[in-house]
């Protein structure tokens, strides 16, 4: 008996191979981000020498969003 190959250009499916990621190969990376992100924003209580409200301002305001 000889194996049928399709003739359309479709591969065939093999059995048991399974493409979906298990729940930690996303949520490994998203708290690894979070962490170091937390991190950059840091506690308020190093200052800037300069008087750049901008990204500060900016890390601020992402910190107190994620902590709701």
């Amino acid at each position: 008996m000889t194996a049928r190959i399709p003739t359309d250009g479709a591969r065939p499916r093999q059995a048991g191979v399974d493409t979906r990621l298990p729940w930690w190969a996303l949520a490994l990376p998203v708290a690894a981000f979070v962490a170091l992100l937390l991190l950059i924003a840091g506690p308020g209580e190093a200052q800037a020498v300069g008087r750049d409200p901008g990204v500060g301002h900016i890390l601020e305001q992402l910190q107190q969003t994620l902590s709701l």
